[in-house]
């Protein structure tokens, strides 16, 4: 039987694509998952192995690990994060990226929120909401889910029951003196 032989070229590289994109890529602003994905932290990683996950976050090509995984240097499932093969304590020890484990600076602390601290920041903001008219409420969640606001931006709703005052019209010219005339 004949062999199959590579009709390219000399290993030749092919050129740019033939369409590029339009319009950049959109997350699903409503999605739960897509905020767990952005809201997982990026740390003990170089900085080419950060800017990976970054994308894969950035284009919704981040899938987050659903099980514990085995750490090549001490062989314990203590990997819980994603496309990283070393555990924080055997990356911290060698000095070197969980990801590529090359000996590059590794970078610290991007968006290292724990899920813990995003819960509590989504109950925060759900109290925040559910003392609001609900006027309020629903200006304030449309602009959230247009991307015009932060969480963080949302006011705290004023009490306004309490101090709740009613100026008519008519009434807006009158003094004091005036009111002795009414009666």
């Amino acid at each position: 039987m004949p062999e199959k032989v590579s009709t390219r070229s000399g290993g030749a590289k092919k050129g740019a694509p033939k369409y590029a994109n339009k319009f950049a890529y959109t997350h699903n602003k409503g999605s739960k998952k897509t905020q767990k994905i952005m809201a997982l932290p990026i740390d003990g990683l170089c900085r080419r192995c950060t800017e990976q996950i970054q994308w894969r976050k950035q284009y919704r090509k981040y899938k987050p690990l659903t099980a514990p995984k085995k750490c090549v240097s001490c062989q314990l499932k203590k990997v819980n994060k994603a496309y990283h093969v070393l555990c924080d304590g055997c990356a911290r020890s060698k000095d070197v990226c969980a990801k590529c484990q090359e000996t590059a600076q590794i970078i610290e602390g991007l968006n290292t929120k724990t899920s813990q601290e995003v819960e509590k920041e989504e109950q925060e903001l759900e109290r925040r909401l559910a003392a609001m008219r609900l006027r309020e409420r629903r200006t304030y969640a449309r602009k959230l889910e247009r991307g015009e606001i932060q969480p963080c931006d949302v006011p705290e709703a004023v009490d306004s029951g309490s101090d709740f005052s009613f100026t008519d019209s008519e009434d807006d010219g009158l003094s004091e003196d005036d009111d002795s005339d009414l009666e």
